[in-house]
């Protein structure tokens, strides 16, 4: 390529390099790609990365109004590699699908530079009037691309709020972690905290942590926005990152949200043997353990600010951390009640079609999951014309978006953890630790299965959120053991020819609540 070619590839849309991180894209994408990108790869990167569609790009490069070139280029090219970085990120599958999509993923992946939202909230109150309109439909928070955060129609959770405000503002809590299943409603429920209790703050910071902003990049963005004047650290010593932080959260009172720290955090599966049952902690990502300091440091040095997470996990430095005369708190969110839930199928125009017997009859079965009763009744909608006695009539319950979130959740788990919920899925009541220990003793386990590692395993489930507590002990989250019971069922023949789940299926306790469930919901199938 000749020089002054080379030179009009990196000229044009040169002004993303003043938002964007683009020599790491470069080098991040270069891996996903497996060599490096080439000079147009790049400019057309650039381009998507200014806001340009594939026709203003197609217009800049060729001159042309034609952007069928680079339609093809993008969709065979770029929009793979930078699907291959993020999911590699993530642990699960993420797809660009449009070209504006593109600036949304990497700058939630933190790639933009500033790419976090800090609002000093005085200015906020000063000029109400000026405010009105955003404050109006409960308008919180602005992310990086200026865009607003909306809480949107909030339900519910009055006790809930009021326990978490006590604890921030009366307590002056420095760490509070609201915990819950998917789908639950923890993002929702922390903007609606935020949005009470802004005012008692000098700033308000959110941040999503699902895409897994590496902590240097975090912490030098931060401190950047927080404290400009600061003297810059030396690169990579996190440790002085972290108390620049600190020392600001002393000097000023701030509050600051991560949500989705199990973005950052390991699958189970990963580490797995085949032949001994095993334990694995719930931990961090490769290269992601500075986050399990800076919580620690959050949670036990003295400052004035709070900082929320929300995860639906709970990590052993937060265990660790957390206790009733501690200024570290943790909130589990378990299902909406009739009553609140009945308002999202108002809003779902579902409640004046059917009677409040079949609207409760829904609500119990999706365990008053705000996420899943939304999905479902938009289903109700379109497949049933609104009727819910249609749907409920027709059996299938787990489907869909809704299959597809808890089997993710599902899929964190360890071999043991899940041969736990297999067993409890069958037994209408949560059995005793000591009940459950002597009835999963299970033959030709090799070392056999300890009571120590169904304790240890038992603990995790609660602490991953997939356990309820009731008025008479835990209990399995009733859409969690739906899920499971239909996967026993539907997959027999497989855990029949599966070495670990014979283990479990040869245990004489487990399979006669297996072939009483089968007895009761569905006679026709044999084990």
């Amino acid at each position: 390529m000749a020089a002054d070619d080379s030179y009009r590839l990196e000229a044009d849309f040169i002004e993303a390099k003043n938002n964007w991180e683009l020599e790491k894209l470069y080098v991040d994408l270069a891996s996903a790609k497996g060599k490096a990108l080439t000079p147009v790869e790049k400019k057309f990167l650039r381009g998507l990365l200014c806001g340009c569609s594939p026709a203003e790009i197609a217009k800049v490069v060729y001159q042309s109004g034609s952007s069928s070139t680079v339609r093809v280029y993008l969709s065979n090219g770029l929009y793979k590699y930078i699907e291959e970085m993020l999911s590699n990120q993530v642990g699960d599958s993420v797809k660009v699908k449009t070209w504006s999509r593109v600036t949304q993923l990497l700058e939630k992946a933190g790639y933009k530079k500033g790419w976090f939202n800090l609002q000093p909230i005085n200015p906020i109150i000063d000029n109400k009037d000026m405010e009105l309109d955003l404050l109006a439909d409960k308008s919180i928070l602005k992310d990086s691309s200026d865009q607003l955060i909306h809480s949107h129609v909030f339900h519910g959770r009055q006790p809930e709020l009021t326990q978490v405000k006590e604890w921030i503002l009366q307590q002056r809590c420095r760490l509070v972690v609201i915990l819950g299943m998917a789908g639950i409603g923890k993002t929702a429920f922390s903007l609606k905290l935020i949005e009470d209790i802004k005012p008692q703050f000098d700033y308000v910071i959110w941040r999503s942590l699902q895409f897994a902003p590496p902590l240097e990049l975090f912490l030098d963005q931060l401190i950047q926005q927080l404290s400009p004047a600061s003297p810059a650290t030396l690169p990579g010593i996190i440790d002085q990152k972290i108390a620049q932080l600190i020392d600001f959260l002393r000097s000023h009172r701030c509050l600051l949200l991560l949500d989705r720290l199990d973005g950052i955090l390991e699958y189970s599966d990963r580490y797995l043997t085949t032949n001994t049952p095993t334990i694995n902690q719930i931990s961090y990502r490769q290269g992601y353990e500075g986050y399990a300091e800076l919580i620690n440091r959050i949670g036990d040095i003295e400052h004035q600010s709070c900082v929320i997470l929300t995860s639906r996990e709970k990590t052993q430095e937060l265990a660790a951390l957390e206790g009733i005369e501690l200024p570290v708190h943790c909130l589990k969110l378990n299902g909406l009640n009739q009553q609140d839930s009945i308002f999202l199928l108002k809003d779902k125009g579902l409640v004046n079609q059917s009677s409040q017997s079949d609207c409760q009859i829904l609500i119990e079965q999706y365990a008053g999951n705000p996420l899943f009763i939304k999905l479902i009744a938009t289903t109700i909608q379109e497949l049933f014309a609104g009727n819910i006695a249609e749907f409920i009539a027709q059996e299938t319950r787990i489907f869909g978006n809704i299959r597809i979130i808890i089997e993710q959740q599902f899929n964190r788990l360890s071999q043991l953890e899940k041969q736990l919920l297999y067993f409890l899925s069958v037994q209408d009541n949560l059995q005793s630790i000591r009940e459950l220990q002597q009835n999963l003793l299970l033959p030709g386990l090799s070392p056999p299965m300890s009571q120590r590692l169904i304790l240890e395993a038992m603990e995790l489930i609660q602490r991953r959120s997939l356990l309820d507590k009731q008025a008479s002990g835990l209990s399995l989250n009733p859409v969690l053991r739906k899920y499971i019971l239909e996967r026993i069922i539907e997959e027999n023949a497989q855990l029949q020819a599966d070495k670990d789940y014979n283990l479990l299926l040869s245990n004489t306790i487990f399979t006669e609540y297996f072939k009483q469930y089968l007895q009761n919901q569905h006679p026709k199938t044999q084990m």
